[in-house]
């Protein structure tokens, strides 16, 4: 293949972004992610209290906006950051993709793995549309919610290696998820086929995230990966407890 080929454009707002002024906010203030989980936490309790005696909102028209909004969000995330991550593998190897902590201060990665990372936290409204239509929430759905929030504001002040290959899977699966949601919110007809693609590519996703764990828990003993024993080990127990209950849903 012709390497000269495989150069990356900028977009103006991406040149822009000071990635080292973000890095240090979200070191002086990842720990408000704690805040918002438990704000988060009390809403679902209070709200399903309050909803109990309630009749359920429609929202069709809000939930087609909310959807489609994140669905936009999450597809240009994912060829920006998808096209880093193939320059980087083609360029310079699998573990380079791995290691190299670049994708947070790097051309076009650097703006869309802050902008990963943040969306974490209004990602959370999707609870309130299942609250207020009085919809059925399932554990993995808050859970799922709270521990990336978490994991994703405490990992990117460290800049730990592996970063790319997470936020980079995470983009991708949740451009097809949130387009589903947003045709269906619109009274589509989607398969169920549909549904069950993106539950595998979920799984597909955790077991790519232990993968890429491992990896970096091996180079990281060679000192050729940045991270520390900590952040491998929360990481490793949140994919596989994803990948456990995301294993559930797709049998029941």
């Amino acid at each position: 293949m012709n390497m000269s080929v495989l150069t990356l454009q900028e977009y103006e707002f991406e040149k822009q972004f000071n990635e080292n002024e973000a890095i240090q906010w979200m070191q002086e203030n990842w720990k408000k992610s704690f805040l918002f989980s438990a704000l988060y936490a009390a809403f679902i309790f209070g709200g399903r209290h309050l909803m109990n005696k309630r009749a359920k909102f429609e929202l069709r028209k809000p939930l087609v906006l909310w959807s489609l909004t994140l669905a936009v969000f999450s597809i240009f995330g994912a060829l920006r950051t998808g096209a880093y991550m193939v320059y980087i593998l083609m360029t310079k190897g699998l573990k380079q993709s791995v290691c190299d902590q670049s994708f947070y201060n790097g051309p076009v990665s650097k703006f869309w793995a802050y902008a990963f990372v943040l969306s974490k936290a209004p990602e959370l409204g999707d609870t309130i549309f299942i609250i207020l239509r009085k919809q059925k929430l399932i554990f993995l759905h808050w859970y799922h919610h709270i521990t990336v929030l978490l994991y994703s504001w405490y990992s990117y002040k460290d800049m730990v290696a592996g970063g790319g290959w997470f936020m980079t899977m995470n983009y991708g699966v949740h451009a097809v998820m949130y387009s589903y949601y947003a045709l269906r919110a619109a009274g589509f007809r989607v398969s169920r086929k549909f549904a069950m693609f993106i539950t595998l590519s979920q799984i597909t996703q955790m077991l790519m995230g232990c993968v890429v764990n491992y990896l970096v828990f091996y180079w990281m003993q060679h000192d050729q990966c940045y991270s520390h024993f900590q952040n491998i080990f929360w990481s490793s127990l949140m994919y596989l407890s994803y990948l456990v209950l995301f294993c559930f849903l797709l049998l029941s």
